[in-house]
């Protein structure tokens, strides 16, 4: 369980989580970056705007994150079927030649 002080776009807080201090530190570090890039790609002068924006880049990030994951799952799950069909046949064609 970890505080974490929060100063960030003229607001300052402090929050208490479950995880290690160390990754809500670089979880704020990855906020704080992004900020920056808004603040330097963008015309608001707005925090309010700024935090929106920022949280809009992040969903965007994420979202597109699991695409890829679930695409590459899809891509796996493919594989594995084809796989289990393969060993299926074989397992079927040495019945059959135990058989005759």
């Amino acid at each position: 369980m970890g505080f974490l002080q929060i100063n960030t776009l003229g607001t300052s807080f402090t929050i208490n989580a479950k995880e290690e201090p160390d990754y809500l530190k670089k979880l704020l570090d990855y906020f704080n970056q992004t900020v920056q890039m808004v603040e330097q790609t963008t015309t608001t002068q707005e925090p309010i705007q700024t935090a929106i924006l920022t949280g809009i880049m992040l969903c965007d990030e994420l979202y597109k994150e699991k695409l890829r994951l679930l695409k590459i799952k899809k891509q796996i799950d493919s594989e594995s079927l084809q796989e289990v069909e393969r060993i299926t046949a074989k397992i079927i064609e040495s019945i059959d030649k135990a058989l005759i």
